[in-house]
């Protein structure tokens, strides 16, 4: 078993022990088991899984880190959304406005456009966890 953490700027999303986590990281997913090597590696806005007796858990993360221990793995990230508290409605608004404004490019700073284009990045990984989801 793994101890599993996984924390927001707001709160711990998850604490407990699994079987295995799978990380959407910069050069790849990444797959943690037990007695992985230790490594601290960044985190990338994608879809973070982790199983605990043959149940999958599947949720949206943001952008982050990642520190695998012998048995442990802290993940750090600024977005964890577990499918079910994902807002449909709510992202498809979040991703309207990042998409405007990135098309307003030549207004905004370049640490205005960087904070839309992330924010777009998390509302799409949002919106497809959400979707794919309820096509099962």
């Amino acid at each position: 078993m793994l101890h599993l953490q996984i924390i927001t700027p707001e709160k711990t999303v998850f604490d407990d022990e699994v079987d295995q986590v799978t990380l959407p990281t910069s050069t790849g997913q990444i797959t943690v088991l037990p007695h992985h090597v230790g490594l601290v590696t960044e985190v990338e806005p994608g879809e973070l899984t982790f199983k605990k007796h043959q149940k999958e858990t599947l949720m949206a993360a943001g952008f982050g880190f990642a520190q695998v221990g012998n048995d442990n793995v802290k993940v750090l990230v600024d977005l964890a959304a577990p499918e079910e508290e994902i807002e449909e409605r709510k992202i498809e608004e979040a991703k309207k406005k990042a998409e405007e404004a990135i098309k307003m490019k030549h207004t905004l700073s370049e640490e205005e456009y960087a904070t839309a284009a992330a924010n777009l990045q998390k509302a799409l990984i949002q919106l497809k966890i959400k979707r794919r989801h309820r096509r099962v």
